[in-house]
């Protein structure tokens, strides 16, 4: 039942962003049931009800979307009876790189959230309790994916958490291949994709405990042939 109640926000989600597009509105609904990221985000309650939230990359705010839809669900009480309670009344931020995902994002949620073109390389962080980057860091060189967290350090406040998804450099044929869909995604919508800053799980969890965080692993490949991790990193 859960699976379908998911199914259910995704839907309420995935409309939104049809004034965006055809484009974005199969991409929505596509990358939201079929990344297991999102839907262990709110089954875990990973972020808190009243949280300001900083999505950084965050693309055309999927994550904004399926956060607002989740209220919307909790509200027609028929929320899953075994998943944590939906981030309520959360404030979002979302930085992103390519203007069209941005006019997507702005145009999906209004004024329900704000989006931000710009680098996260360079861009100044708001004070956040919960900051996500899925996927995201493996494009910044070393040492910027240092300076990235060191200032997502100063901008969390006292407990804030971060949550990192990002792919396992000895993950194999799983990492590979991700990598090659990266590629492949990245030209189809017009981009091209450079050199990738990947590393090991023992090495991504070494940087966020220097970095000064506590670092719980939980894998993130459910249904896919990646080598994705989650990395839920608390101050």
């Amino acid at each position: 039942m859960s699976r379908a109640e998911f199914k259910a926000i995704v839907g309420l989600a995935g409309a939104r962003f049809k004034p965006a597009g055809r484009f974005a509105y199969h991409f929505a609904r596509g990358k939201l049931l079929g990344d297991p990221a999102f839907e262990y985000l709110l089954k875990e309650g990973l972020i808190g009800s009243g949280a300001r939230v900083l999505d950084l990359g965050c693309g055309q705010g999927l994550l904004a979307a399926l956060l607002r839809a989740s209220e919307t669900h909790y509200q027609s009480k028929r929320w899953p009876a075994d998943w944590a309670r939906p981030p309520l009344e959360s404030k979002f931020t979302g930085i992103e790189l390519m203007p069209a995902d941005v006019e997507r994002a702005q145009r999906a949620l209004g004024a329900e959230a704000e989006f931000v073109l710009g680098d996260i390389a360079r861009t100044p962080f708001p004070p956040s309790d919960v900051v996500v980057i899925l996927d995201v860091l493996h494009y910044l060189p070393f040492e910027e994916q240092k300076d990235v967290l060191h200032r997502l350090h100063i901008a969390l406040q006292p407990h804030g958490r971060l949550l990192l998804r990002i792919g396992d450099a000895d993950g194999g044929f799983g990492f590979r291949f991700s990598n090659w869909v990266d590629r492949v995604v990245t030209r189809c919508r017009g981009h091209k994709l450079g050199r990738l800053y990947c590393r090991s799980l023992t090495d991504w969890i070494r940087l966020l405990r220097d970095s000064g965080f506590d670092v719980k692993v939980r894998p993130m490949s459910q249904g896919t042939l990646f080598s994705n991790v989650l990395l839920i990193a608390d101050l």
